[in-house]
């Protein structure tokens, strides 16, 4: 079959950012997205900058296929991001992944297999020259596809390293035009990830013919530091995810990359063969999109981004010390090694209000990057009207917690139409509450709790009776002030399967009943094509 994609650049001068936010990082528990809300984060990565895509992995599922699918067609533009998909060392796997990714103008195929001991004896029961000849008959199949092929021997980091270097020789001879080192488990430290890096180029004799990438789990802590690490042993490729999201600890974050390697630029630019004082990005991103990109992804994940977070927290730009407040009065550089604006973090800008029309918020939701179809449009400028008369200004947070609740939400499978509670310090927390249910019908149900969100959520659970256990529950001001909408994302768990809701709303008891009526439909949904998914491929990861 002729290739259809060219093939990236070998030995860039720049470092490429591989996201896997919509891969590795949907495998996060209680983080599944459905097509849409897959596309809409696809388009934002697309803005920020990034250089590859993965957009999922085509052989698992449907849905995933659908999805990279759309990605491909619609965000894989010839001035676009190269999108990716990922498939075991197995022909079905690649030929579903070029089946759904052959409408991307620039494309590649992403194939994998175990080389360290304890995977291959335990995991694929194969010795090592049966691991050997897979890869290479796999690479070489998935180049009869497309020039872009990457190729990953999985756990590398607790492989032996001369038997990497012979896979890693024959995968490049077969095609493979990026080998990429993962650190499966998190296990490495930065020495000895830079160490192996070093070696691979120093002792792989055909390595100049393919970028070396890495991809790490924090586990320790430490997946940006090996990063780091790697890419002073020359690594010119990251996969990365935003805030870090992924399997257990989750990914090395590309928000921390990214600004690693910006603002330290003079310590790295000798690394590219630049002087230290060379201004030249490191990196294609748009620096500026990173913030807004952080926001989306916590958004329609679920996944809430830890206050104290590097970069994207809510605390990373504030100062509450008094020798801190008074040297930022003096000087920012004081106490601050990053300007917030940097990243697109400015100070809320009150620009609409209840007198504000249709145009003007079409127009702000467009600055925001908000690419909505006239439907969409229309249904989120209702209830755009109905915060501006509960709020006397509303702010580009409010109007981005708008778009995602009331856009960017799963199939209405349940839908609340009634929420009202009772309660008070001398009375039983009293809620009663009206779901429009599957088949059309309205369904009111009332109950007690300890409070009037466990009376709401009582009351929704006897009305769906799904079964399900409410593990957690969290809320946040969107922005501040006595009239600022509250957002609300929970986690409830069906059998070993997690699922988020998430809403927002001037009423935080409104906001709750949303965000739980929202999880159950993710879970309905579940639970509706169940069975559809290949059970084989549920726990793949390559990192």
């Amino acid at each position: 079959m002729t290739a259809q994609s060219a093939g990236p650049v070998i030995n860039p001068d720049r470092v490429l950012i591989f996201d896997t936010t919509l891969r590795d990082g949907e495998q996060s528990p209680g983080a599944s997205l459905n097509v849409e809300e897959k596309l809409t984060i696809a388009r934002q990565l697309a803005r920020l900058q990034v250089d590859i895509i993965e957009a999922g992995f085509p052989f698992s599922s449907p849905g995933d296929f659908d999805a990279v699918q759309r990605i491909a067609a619609e965000v894989g533009t010839p001035n676009g991001p190269t999108i990716c998909g990922l498939a075991r060392a197995r022909k079905e796997d690649i030929q579903t992944a070029a089946a759904a990714l052959k409408e991307a103008s620039k494309w590649r195929i992403h194939t994998f297999i175990a080389t360290s001991d304890i995977h291959m004896k335990y995991k694929l029961k194969k010795e090592r020259p049966e691991v050997v000849a897979i890869a290479e008959e796999m690479v070489a199949y998935a180049k009869s596809f497309t020039n872009d092929v990457e190729f990953s021997p999985e756990d590398a980091g607790r492989s032996d390293p001369e038997f990497l270097y012979e896979v890693l020789e024959r995968a490049i001879a077969a095609g493979a035009t990026t080998v990429n080192i993962p650190d499966t488990v998190g296990y490495t430290t930065p020495d000895e990830f830079g160490v192996l890096i070093r070696g691979i180029k120093e002792n792989v004799p055909n390595i100049d013919q393919a970028v070396i990438s890495v991809h790490g789990h924090n586990d320790l802590g430490l997946a940006v530091a090996n990063f780091l690490a790697a890419v002073q042993n020359g690594a010119r490729q990251l996969e990365c995810t935003l805030n870090g999201i992924g399997e257990r600890a989750g990914n090395a974050s590309l928000e921390e990359l990214v600004m690693a390697l910006h603002v330290r630029r003079s310590f790295y630019n000798p690394f590219f063969g630049r002087s230290p004082e060379s201004e030249e990005p490191l990196t294609g991103v748009n620096l500026k999109e990173i913030y807004r990109t952080s926001r989306m992804v916590s958004q329609l994940t679920g996944m809430i981004v830890q206050p104290n977070k590097a970069i994207v927290g809510a605390n990373a730009f504030s100062h509450q010390s008094g020798i801190h407040q008074d040297g930022m009065l003096k000087n920012k550089l004081t106490y601050e090694i990053i300007d917030a604006q940097t990243i697109g973090r400015t100070e809320n800008q009150i620009v609409l209000g209840k007198l504000s029309g249709r145009n003007a918020f079409a127009t702000r939701l467009k600055e925001l990057g908000f690419d909505l179809t006239e439907t969409e449009l229309n249904k989120a400028f209702v209830r755009f009207k109905d915060v501006a008369d509960k709020k006397k200004e509303v702010s580009d947070r409010d109007l981005e917690a708008i778009v995602n609740d009331e856009i960017r939400q799963v199939p209405e499978l349940y839908r609340l139409e009634h929420v009202q509670v009772s309660c008070g310090d001398k009375s039983c927390p009293t809620a009663t509450v009206t779901v429009r249910m599957p088949d059309g019908s309205d369904r009111t149900d009332a109950a007690t709790g300890t409070g009037p969100v466990d009376a709401v959520y009582r009351a929704i659970s006897r009305i769906a009776q799904i079964d399900n256990d409410l593990i957690e529950f969290s809320v946040q001001s969107v922005t501040e002030g006595i009239d600022a909408m509250g957002e609300v994302t929970i986690r409830i768990r069906h059998t070993d399967t997690v699922f988020s809701g998430h809403s927002a709303n001037t009423d935080i008891v409104v906001a709750s009943a949303q965000a739980y009526v929202s999880a159950l439909n993710r879970l309905a949904a579940a639970l509706q094509t169940e069975g559809k998914r290949n059970p084989q491929t549920e726990t793949v990861s390559i990192g």
